[in-house]
């Protein structure tokens, strides 16, 4: 699994050398009994914060550890290709830590902002609603002004929520007027009162961090924890997703790359009629598919974030990424399962983890379908 890698300085590979090791000694261990019994890993993400893990792509300056995109999402790889549920909640926090940097005033980010950046404060993202979930526009939750202007009263249910119950902060939109700039966003506690969490989801994959909805039920935010300006929330939530899609395009990376690795490891192990499985010419073929795919989607996702890192638009290219590495890591996941044979459908191999994390990862951060939406829209306008 130790992939060869080109990174743009010796820095970045000694870091990822240092999360290879941690997710080696710290994850590894411990991902099959968390997600067989579905609880959560305490005091990991203290620890991933305390190694510097947490803030990568923000800059030192806020707590951030000053890193280009590109090696951040190479970072996040190699923490999925261990527990894929702990790199897609190190992501949403990234996600969640973009509203504060990119749209707070000077004195929010000092107040609030090396903390999260530190690891200190984990974040959740909380857009999406029963009714919105790509359609983000539509959501209902309320954010109404207090009479002497001091807070906003939350009303409403948001799903969906990684880290649901769990996370200290929240990067919450709510409706403050009418149409698409009746949005707002507010950076609220983790603990407020009239704020509360459902069950968590019962998901086919990820399941030692929590996916849980969340009812507001008149709770109340401080005025001055609103991001940017009243009506400007689907700005700052859309401004956030292309990073954030290349964040679930890393994270399937790597369980695509776990899934491959382990079908390597096996056929070359397994014998029939006297050989190695791997050096029948069906079996090599199909393993050399899955080793393809593994380097498109690698490739594509570096090719989005190296554009990010230039400040060139990438919006399509993230997009672009998120659905060929997601769709890769489905294909390739099922592959492994197959190479496996009735080994590989039971628990007693990763693969069939592998195989059910890889699914939602075509879901969230907007569907394979949206992608293609917003690919083709790109398109269009590049046509104009």
């Amino acid at each position: 699994m130790d992939v060869d890698r080109l990174l743009p300085t010796p820095e970045a590979a000694d870091l990822l050398a240092l999360a290879r090791e941690i997710a080696d000694k710290e994850l590894a261990p411990r991902v099959d009994a968390h997600e067989a019994a579905e609880t959560y890993p305490e005091g990991l993400f203290a620890t991933l914060g305390r190694a510097g893990l947490l803030g990568l792509a923000y800059p030192e300056e806020h707590g951030g550890g000053g890193q280009p995109y590109e090696v951040y999402l190479q970072v996040l790889e190699e923490l999925a290709a261990r527990w894929a549920a702990v790199a897609v909640a190190t992501s949403v926090h990234t996600l969640a830590c973009h509203p504060l940097y990119a749209f707070g005033t000077a004195e929010q980010k000092e107040r609030w902002l090396p903390g999260m950046l530190e690891g200190r404060r984990i974040g959740g993202y909380s857009l999406s609603e029963p009714q919105a979930g790509s359609d983000a526009a539509s959501l209902s939750c309320k954010a109404e002004a207090t009479a002497d202007g001091t807070a906003y009263r939350i009303t409403g249910t948001k799903a969906w929520i990684t880290h649901g119950g769990k996370a200290d902060f929240y990067s919450l939109f709510a409706r403050t007027g009418a149409g698409n700039r009746g949005v707002s966003c507010f950076l609220a506690p983790g603990a407020t009162e009239g704020l509360s969490f459902g069950k968590p989801e019962r998901k086919m994959g990820l399941q030692a961090v929590p996916t849980t909805s969340a009812y507001w039920d008149g709770a109340l935010v401080d005025a001055d924890r609103r991001i940017g300006s009243e009506g400007q929330g689907l700005q700052i939530a859309f401004s956030a997703l292309d990073s954030g899609r290349l964040g679930i395009a890393a994270c399937a990376t790597g369980v695509a790359q776990a899934a491959l690795s382990a079908a390597v490891a096996y056929a070359n192990e397994r014998t029939t009629f006297g050989r190695k499985i791997i050096d029948h010419q069906g079996l090599g073929f199909l393993l050399a598919d899955m080793a393809a795919a593994v380097d498109a989607a690698r490739a594509t996702y570096l090719d989005a974030a190296r554009r990010r890192d230039l400040g060139r638009p990438f919006s399509r290219q993230a997009s672009a990424a998120k659905l060929i590495a997601t769709d890769a890591a489905m294909k390739v996941t099922t592959d492994a399962v197959q190479v496996l044979g009735g080994y590989g459908y039971t628990r007693d191999f990763p693969v069939e983890r592998y195989m059910r994390e890889a699914k939602i990862m075509q879901i969230f951060e907007g569907t394979n379908q949206i992608q293609r939406l917003v690919i083709s829209r790109g398109l269009i306008t590049a046509e104009k």
